[in-house]
Order: structure tokens, then C-alpha cells, then sequence
């Protein structure tokens, strides 16, 4: 078996949540509500399927110029920590984040991790480095996919870093949420983004999730039930981006508000989860940070974007069945809308 990558699903063929008429919180999205609002961040994916066993692959989210002596500032929290984030401990000693942040499947993240060396070695201006931080979540995809044949290789890895691009983000089964699973259903990557007004400026947040996490989902105080597994098992990786003047500190903060925003969409956060996230900023020393006392907005910006991103995840994955013959559903949209029809505030809350 050598799994190939394959083409992932055109954005917009299932609905975002927008497009049901769920809005989460009163913060303007920017225009294409993705991670890559934020400007100078760019999102690949590649996705590895060998029907019916593999579903797996791997996305890389990408800062323009980061590398090896010219670092951007960033935080790192972990919820619960069960999970294999390579680099996390030097990314939270020194509030830098040296290279591309890429996240995949859990036996695949240690070649992910040596192929991102690889790549970021060969990069303009890295000719005489010596030592340098990969950074690189996962999730466990083995529910759908054969995880102990670890699938993504060095190839996988470039051709998602080389074709980052600041376009608009594909969601659901696509890259590292090929094979994931989320509150019951078929879920993946998802995205969504705001426009919060901080210190009297207007900046962006973006935020890209990788759902596999269990528990009941939560849709504007409705719950349902889904057939996947239980919620002992499962992860979630969040890659948060701003283009606010943060320092790594307030970053940290920023990281920490992003797992919170899990449990309003009913994560469990179980024994076995490594719920991550990953806050970073792209203009260092454009300005000096704002302050502390500032800082709300932005902090109610991410858990809206957060949110929004894992309903985007369950939203745009497809009904999948893959390795032991498992079948997980995809979310189905009218349940959802009838569940929501007489809840309050389905416009916004």
C-alpha cells in the first residue's frame, strides 16, 4: 500500500454555519471567516486516502517569513494532555514560534516532524542553522483510518507546506481532519475568524481547529446525539492567529481562552483527550503590546471564532467508512435546523 494524496472537497459544498443562519457571537467575521484573514498566514493541506483503510493527511499552517532567527511571538495551553505536541516545551519557554505549525495523525507526527526539519532547513536564510523547534500537533484518527501504517510522509508534509496559500480554507475531511471524529459525528478541520475592535484599532483573529474530540454537541443550547465514539477517546488541536501586537504572554492568554471555547460546543474533555491550542502573532514589533485591560474583545473574538470553527468542522464532513469496516455520519443538517427551529436566538448569541 502506498497511499497517494487525493483532492480535497471544494470549499462550500455542504453548508458552513453561516449559511444555516447560525451566527455565533456579535463580532464581524472577516470576509472569507478563515485563519487566513489574518494576513501573513497561509493554510495547506494534504490529504492521504487509500479507500477503505486509510483516511488521514496532513495541514500546515504557515506565517509568512517565520524561521530560525526570525520567530514569531506566541503561547501554547494545554487542557488536558494527553497528546504528542512536538516543540511545545520550547515554544512555551521562549514564546517563539520558529516554524510552520503543522498537525496530523498521532503515529504519523514524528515523520511529520523530521520532514518539517527537512523542509524548513532547505528555506532562504537557514543555511547555517544548527538547531531548530518543529512544532507539530495530532489527533488520533485510528477510529476511520489504519493509524499503525502511518501514512503521511515527507512528500505529504512539502506538498502541503508549498501549496499554503492565504485563499479561502477547505473544511471537514481534508488534510488532518481526513480521518477525525467529533461529538458523535464525521468531523475534521474547520475555520472561522473576527474582527474585534481592541485600544480603539480593528484587528483580526482567525482560528483553524482539528476536531476529534468527544462528547455531546451543543448548537445554541440544543444538544444532539451522534453515533461515534465515545467521548473517552479523541482530541482537539486549535492554531489561533492575530495581527494585534501580542506579546507571547497575552498569547498564552489568548491560547487559553481558545480551549475554553470547546466546552460550549459540549466537549467532554475527557481522560483521553489532548485538547492543545496554539496562539501566535504576526506583526513582532510593529507596535508595542496593548494593554492588559484591553484585551476582552480579542478574548471573546477567539472563543466565538473558536466555536464556530468546530461547528464548520462537523458541517462540512461527510459521512465516512473506513478501516474495520466503521461508518461515522456525517452531521446531518436537518436534524440540526429542526433541533433549532424553536430555540431562541438562532440568529446570534
Amino acid at each position: 500500500m502506498n497511499p497517494v494524496p487525493s483532492p480535497p472537497p471544494a470549499p462550500g459544498s455542504r453548508p458552513r454555519t453561516r449559511d444555516l443562519g447560525i451566527v455565533v457571537g456579535p463580532t464581524p467575521t472577516g470576509p472569507l471567516n478563515a485563519l487566513t484573514d489574518v494576513p501573513g498566514v497561509r493554510v495547506g493541506h494534504t490529504t492521504v486516502r487509500a479507500r477503505p483503510d486509510v483516511h488521514s493527511g496532513v495541514t500546515a499552517v504557515v506565517p509568512d517569513g517565520v524561521r530560525p532567527g526570525a520567530p514569531v511571538p506566541a503561547g501554547v495551553f494545554a487542557g488536558n494532555g494527553y497528546g504528542k505536541l512536538v516543540g511545545s516545551t520550547q515554544l512555551a519557554e521562549l514564546g517563539e514560534l520558529e516554524t510552520p505549525v503543522l498537525l496530523t495523525a498521532t503515529l504519523s507526527a514524528f515523520r511529520v516532524a523530521d520532514a518539517l526539519v527537512g523542509w524548513v532547513l532547505e528555506q532562504p536564510g537557514c543555511e547555517g542553522v544548527l538547531s531548530l523547534n518543529p512544532v507539530v500537533g495530532e489527533c488520533n484518527d485510528g477510529h476511520l483510518s489504519d493509524i499503525r501504517s502511518r501514512p503521511v510522509r515527507e512528500e505529504h508534509v512539502r506538498a502541503a507546506l508549498d501549496g499554503a496559500s492565504a485563499g479561502p480554507v477547505a473544511e471537514g475531511c481534508v488534510g488532518a481532519g481526513t480521518g477525525t471524529v467529533a461529538l458523535g459525528f464525521k468531523a475534521g478541520i474547520g475555520t472561522s475568524s473576527r474582527t474585534p475592535e481592541v485600544a480603539g484599532r480593528r484587528f483580526t483573529v482567525g482560528a483553524l481547529v482539528q476536531a476529534n474530540f468527544g462528547g455531546t454537541l451543543r448548537v445554541l443550547g440544543r444538544t444532539l446525539d451522534g453515533s461515534g465514539p465515545a467521548s473517552e477517546t479523541g482530541s482537539c488541536m486549535i492554531v489561533v492567529a492575530t495581527d494585534a501586537p501580542l506579546d507571547a504572554r497575552q498569547l498564552t492568554r489568548v491560547a487559553r481562552r481558545a480551549v475554553f471555547a470547546l466546552a460550549r460546543t459540549g466537549a467532554a474533555y475527557s481522560h483521553g483527550s489532548g485538547d492543545y491550542a496554539i496562539a501566535f502573532a504576526t506583526r513582532p514589533g510593529a507596535a508595542p503590546p496593548v494593554a492588559d485591560d484591553t484585551l476582552s474583545p480579542l478574548f471573546e473574538a477567539v472563543l466565538d471564532a473558536v466555536e464556530e470553527a468546530v461547528l464548520n468542522s462537523l458541517l462540512a464532513a461527510t459521512t465516512t467508512t473506513g478501516h474495520g469496516g466503521r461508518t461515522v455520519p456525517a452531521l446531518p443538517v436537518d436534524r440540526l435546523l429542526t433541533a433549532l427551529a424553536d430555540a431562541p436566538g438562532a440568529e446570534g448569541h
